[in-house]
């Protein structure tokens, strides 16, 4: 079933209004279409982010993909729709290769048309931990690469921290299920579960979050502190992630 936590009016009206004329399109074709991940917390802001909405298909043959792409609504204005279009057969294929985007969208989507199909999705854990440390890993990697590039510009590292907040969140929701539990719904309660789990800082690994939530960087000293903290912990991390047993 779909999460208990529903979108906002706001969103949910624009997501539907967005897929009136793509499920005009696709006709019998269609499988499903939901509302997926952080468009789905209170916190959510639709006036500048943009809803995720997942759209799966019986068949989606390149022939179709121009008449398709005419018919997708392009708003001048918010709220914007990210489509994401996959066929069945590829959602099927692929839930041991992304073993965290699927379990993500089971746990966090709220379905607008077509069948309910990610309620009971059973999402294989083998890859689970191998493809957690190389997305920590490479995130890592990036973000030391932009420090050291960007460090006289603070506009530069807080949006680099703001717009990886989202995609951490979503690895640090993946780390607690690896542990075989279910991830808090609140920021501040995950980020401190992570601490708890693995010895790290709540406050350092909050970097990203905490720059998300400001419109502007807070100044050279600031920015430079929250950022070199952030890479401290993850650094951490990734270390304790590949300690673990792979299934």
């Amino acid at each position: 079933m779909d999460l208990a936590l529903a979108p906002s009016d706001v969103v949910l009206t624009a997501a539907r209004q967005w897929f009136v004329p793509v499920q005009q399109r696709l006709g019998d074709a269609l499988v499903s279409a939901c509302v997926t991940g952080s468009a789905l917390q209170p916190d959510f802001d639709a006036r500048h982010r943009h809803i995720n909405v997942l759209v799966v298909t019986q068949t989606l043959p390149v022939e179709r993909l121009d008449a398709l792409a005419a018919a997708l609504p392009h708003r001048l204005r918010g709220p914007h729709v990210d489509p994401l279009f996959v066929t069945l057969e590829q959602l099927e294929r692929s839930l041991d290769t992304f073993p965290i985007e699927w379990l993500d969208v089971r746990e966090r989507h709220h379905t607008i048309a077509g069948r309910e199909l990610f309620g009971t999705l059973e999402v294989p854990l083998k890859g689970l931990r191998l493809q957690i440390e190389r997305e920590l890993r490479g995130k890592h990697l990036r973000l030391t690469q932009t420090y050291l590039l960007h460090m006289e510009r603070p506009a530069e590292l807080h949006a680099a921290l703001a717009s990886n907040a989202s995609g951490f969140r979503t690895l640090f929701r993946a780390l607690v299920r690896l542990n075989g539990e279910s991830p808090a719904p609140t920021h501040d309660a995950l980020v401190s579960r992570i601490a708890a789990l693995h010895g790290v800082s709540a406050s350092g690994l909050s970097g990203p979050h905490r720059m998300r939530e400001l419109p502007r960087h807070p100044g050279a000293d600031e920015s430079r502190a929250v950022y070199r903290a952030f890479l401290a912990e993850l650094e951490r991390l990734v270390r304790a992630v590949d300690g673990f047993p792979i299934p």
